[in-house]
């Protein structure tokens, strides 16, 4: 979409995350996608409409010129390339474009899903960069996210007394388009004494406890500590997927975790993971309501008892896919609160979510 006072807005990759970035920023009426930013040779030159499957082209050539783009001091950036295995990479492309005066919203940097628990040496680049450019910064996603924030904390408003809040997440992995990330981060299909980085002592507290603090502080609760638990279990025979191919008896082929936010020894704030690569594995661990691929719950535990769950497809019906998009619906709905907030670090507690004023029944243009 171009419109007269639209935000010129670069979508940074083209992944799972940029794909769907790039078709909410073409519906969005007050955005307009100015250019896209990849790391793959082959993509360079291709239409942004081809690269997201949008239906059309849009105009827009894919470039890998990351100098050329911030030089046109682009209104925002849409950061959705990875930063699971190259986080100072990613802190430093968003400085970058926070340096050049735009709004970056990003799910890329765990640490700021909470800025007032993050570390200084991530902390203190981005808040300088703001500062000295005029940018503003919101990392937000779905689980960390929207999932961990908004949701849970808006249910709590509908309660009379409340015990426990958690958040789940459980997911059929095979739906994620990232297959070496689902073996050996995650350490599907692996031996049982392998040692997945991502639930490693200390990596789930990195990744979600700026979630759980941060729902603690909208609560006015003062945690006593943060706790993680983990569970894995292996496959009891071998099966083979449908995208990612087979994974051997006596592999891991489950996981679950928790990071709890503890009050008088108790778990008040939880944020739990059930993962799987078949749901043979581990049968007794929650399933998605329906039985399907994956779902997001919120559990309110007290009086009333509220769990709200949410299954979002896109792509053909991929769950995966959907979350995804759904992230990325918080962030790009965002910008232009951002672009009007001014220069800063936000968080979720900061930014509001927005209705989607202007794209109910809107024709897509052909």
């Amino acid at each position: 979409m171009t419109g007269q006072g639209a935000l010129r807005t670069v979508v940074w990759g083209t992944g799972n995350v940029g794909r769907a970035a790039i078709r909410a920023v073409d519906a969005h009426p007050g955005l307009a996608l100015a250019a896209v930013l990849v790391h793959d040779p082959a993509k360079v030159g291709r239409d942004a409409g081809e690269l997201a499957d949008v239906g059309r082209t849009l105009g827009v050539a894919a470039t890998d010129d990351v100098a050329v783009v911030l030089a046109s001091r682009p209104d925002a950036v849409v950061y959705a390339a990875s930063g699971d295995s190259r986080p100072d990479d990613a802190l430093a492309d968003v400085v970058a474009a926070l340096q050049v005066g735009a709004v970056v919203v990003t799910p890329a940097l765990y640490a700021l899903y909470d800025p007032r628990s993050a570390p200084p040496e991530v902390l203190d680049p981005v808040q300088a960069a703001a500062a000295e450019g005029g940018g503003a910064l919101f990392v937000s996603g779905i689980d960390p996210g929207w999932g961990n924030d908004v949701l849970p904390l808006l249910a709590t408003g509908l309660a009379s007394t409340i015990t426990q809040i958690r958040c789940q997440e459980i997911f059929d992995y095979t739906t994620y388009d990232q297959p070496d990330s689902v073996r050996y981060l995650i350490g599907m299909g692996q031996p049982m004494d392998y040692e997945p980085p991502m639930v490693a002592p200390t990596v789930p507290t990195m990744v979600w406890g700026g979630q759980v603090r941060l729902m603690a502080r909208a609560l006015g609760v003062e945690l006593d500590e943060i706790r993680e638990t983990l569970l894995r279990r292996p496959l009891e025979a071998t099966v083979t997927t449908e995208s990612m191919g087979e994974f051997e008896a006596g592999t891991q082929g489950a996981l679950r975790f928790e990071v709890q936010g503890i009050v008088d020894g108790e778990p008040v704030i939880v944020v739990e993971h059930i993962t799987r690569i078949h749901p043979s594995c581990a049968p007794d661990w929650p399933m998605p309501p329906d039985g399907g691929d994956g779902a997001h719950k919120v559990i309110i535990e007290g009086r009333p008892r509220i769990e709200i769950n949410v299954e979002a497809t896109d792509e053909g019906g991929n769950r995966a896919a959907g979350g995804n998009a759904t992230a990325v619906g918080r962030l790009v709905n965002a910008i232009g609160w951002l672009h009007e907030a001014g220069p800063g670090v936000y968080d979720a507690l900061d930014v509001p979510l927005l209705p989607a004023t202007g794209r109910l029944a809107r024709k897509e243009p052909t």
